[in-house]
């Protein structure tokens, strides 16, 4: 897998104020206290992030997202369920991402979003390429300047100390 190198810099403001990730590890945080959240921010390198979302309140849940920051595209897949609907429970982690990481190891132009979601289809469930307007976290902190028109992502940093987004 192709990994972009480089230094990056963070802000951080004080308690109330308003700070831009500016780094992968910044943007690992609870979304939703204490039961939701994104962790694992990569850079795949060329203008493209992964990262994980995870999920557990009465149920748990793991999927990715594999984003195209310069268009603004990004795969959508579940790899791991439990007690989160009436299907089975099931746990693909591993092998979703064997296929992604397959494709992101050989040229750009094989690995499509499109491709990718075909492929990763055959062990994820919920799979889909969907459209963003607002600029994501990973793309912030690693591609920049491939923002556009896109709204530009900031997080805030609330009393209790947590990191939400603005």
């Amino acid at each position: 897998m192709m990994m972009r190198s480089g230094m990056v810099w963070c802000v951080v403001m004080a308690v109330g104020t308003t700070a831009q990730a500016v780094t992968l590890s910044a943007c690992s945080r609870t979304t939703h206290i204490s039961h939701g959240g994104e962790a694992d921010h990569v850079d795949l390198g060329e203008g493209r992030v992964m990262w994980r979302d995870w999920w557990s309140q009465e149920g748990t849940a793991t999927s990715f997202t594999v984003a195209d920051c310069g268009p603004g595209e990004a795969l959508r897949f579940r790899t791991a369920e439990e007690n989160m609907s009436d299907r089975l429970p099931f746990e693909r982690t591993a092998a979703a991402l064997r296929i992604v990481n397959q494709l992101e190891a050989g040229d750009r132009i094989f690995a499509s979003l499109k491709r990718m979601g075909n492929e990763v289809s055959e062990e994820a469930r919920n799979v889909r390429v969907v459209a963003f307007t607002k600029e994501p976290c990973a793309c912030a902190a690693a591609y920049p300047e491939l923002r556009g028109e896109k709204a530009t992502f900031e997080l805030k940093q609330t009393p209790q100390g947590l990191w939400q987004e603005t």
